[in-house]
């Protein structure tokens, strides 16, 4: 949809590198990392009525600090030999593996000494270096063929395993994979599913893996049409989660009542109950469209294992996405959870000639305290369009002892800002804004990859 190729979506045509980067306030010593993350900015469209979002080819956008310094920020394509050609690169002189020529724009996350780009379904995982240039795609040994790492993968931050659940279009079946620190496949256990269900996300929890089997399911049918984004909603497919025991084989089915599970915030076991906080989106809504009415909502499923019941319950319902935690926690009991509100995202979604609900959206990052039932909202200005945020820890003993940041668009500039907010003054002012030489088109998910750490996999 040409609505994708506006606005704070509008693809950036130059790789830009700038040293030295401008700063307001003042940047913490302690965070000596990048902070890395990637989007769809598409090269090149032959058809911007068609256009979706989620077609456009990888970019990463990556912010070096050190020492209360900005030391960098670079922006690269994922250099797939698609983009390379669309470049006027000389492709490499070798025959790509199946599943190689999408440049991955959905995640970027560290794991085995490597930094990948990664998507769902059949594309392949990119390997870049430590300044964003690509090195090549990855195919993992011992994974079944055409599948490969997931968008969304969940570091065990104890065992420094990393988990995926992978599915692969027109195959009935998903794919449990565990990667050790060293980057192996270890262990591998196939799941067949009755139909082709999307899973983007899964939950991880400290003995358990949560699939998400939803509506959602490709169509033949769709493809068939031509549909850019071939999932439609199947209202006749019963909605389910299942538990699989990390060292199993079979998972155990429960029914939930039907939506869409989209990006989950973190699992935990709990005795006889698994709870999963995850933000979902209502049954019904349009695939690859949603309407004004239909926004994600953060839930809190808690499985009762003894039971053989799900009870569902609605944590916060104001239209949010992209949840995350102090990663340090996943898997394990959490207080906390970072969330965005991005009015763009919304407004971008409404159908052509549907009004904009009474309630104007805003651009917001918003921090719930699960424990004590509580909400922290920063606002950003109107224009101010923000996306992900992550949380980098400072090493005190709090769970939010650390900070979130977050690209900001800032219109007095026509350009982008990496903003830094104390967590545990999360509606004071920003704590710096590293000022970025260009814009940073709205985009997916990132991590913050501390110097000589491994986080980065939400």
């Amino acid at each position: 949809m040409a609505r994708f190729l506006q606005g704070p979506f509008a693809p950036v045509t130059e790789e830009l590198t700038a040293f030295h980067l401008p700063v307001t306030g003042q940047l913490p010593t302690e965070l000596n990392g990048r902070y890395v993350r990637i989007g769809p900015n598409a090269l090149g469209v032959d058809d911007p009525a068609a256009h979706h979002w989620m077609l456009g080819e990888g970019m990463v956008h990556g912010v070096r600090l050190r020492d209360g310094k900005a030391e960098w920020y670079r922006n690269r394509w994922v250099r797939s030999p698609m983009v390379r050609e669309k470049l006027g690169e000389t492709p490499p002189g070798q025959t790509q593996p199946f599943g190689s020529d999408f440049a991955c724009n959905t995640h970027i996350i560290r794991h085995g000494g490597r930094l990948l780009a990664v998507q769902e379904d059949w594309p392949l995982p990119y390997e870049l270096t430590e300044d964003l240039d690509t090195v090549g795609p990855l195919k993992y040994g011992g994974v079944p063929p055409g599948f490969n790492v997931s968008a969304h993968t969940k570091l065990d931050p104890i065992t420094g395993d990393l988990h995926v659940v992978a599915y692969l279009t027109g195959v009935e079946q998903v794919q449990y994979i565990v990667v050790d620190p060293a980057g192996s496949v270890k262990h591998t256990v196939g799941v067949p599913l009755d139909g082709n269900p999307m899973m983007h996300d899964f939950a991880l929890s400290q003995h358990h893996v949560i699939l998400y089997d939803t509506p959602v399911v490709f169509s033949a049918q769709a493809a068939a049409a031509g549909s850019k984004v071939p999932f439609i909603w199947d209202p006749d497919r019963p909605a389910r989660v299942g538990v699989l025991p990390r060292d199993g084989d079979h998972p155990r089915w429960f029914p939930i009542e039907p939506c869409f599970a989209s990006h989950t915030l973190n699992a935990h076991d709990a005795g006889d109950t698994i709870v999963v906080d995850v933000v979902t989106l209502p049954a019904g809504f349009l695939v690859p469209e949603l309407t004004a009415e239909r926004w994600g909502a953060l839930d809190r499923w808690t499985i009762d294992l003894t039971s053989g019941r799900v009870a569902q319950t609605r944590l916060d319902d104001r239209p949010q996405e992209f949840p995350r935690l102090n990663e340090t926690f996943v898997s394990r009991p959490h207080r906390f959870g970072y969330t965005a509100e991005t009015a763009a995202l919304y407004e971008a979604y409404v159908l052509p000639g549907e009004p904009l609900p009474d309630a104007a959206f805003t651009n917001a990052l918003i921090k719930h305290d699960l424990v004590q039932d509580r909400v922290e909202t920063h606002h950003f200005g109107r224009n101010a369009a923000v996306g992900e945020a992550v949380f980098a820890a400072a090493g005190g003993p709090a769970e939010d002892d650390g900070y979130v940041m977050a690209y900001v668009h800032n219109p007095d500039r026509g350009a982008a800002d990496l903003v830094i907010l104390a967590a545990q003054d999360f509606g004071g002012g920003p704590v710096a804004r590293v000022h970025l030489p260009g814009r940073v088109p709205l985009g997916l998910h990132g991590s913050w990859l501390p110097d000589g750490g491994t986080a980065g996999c939400g």
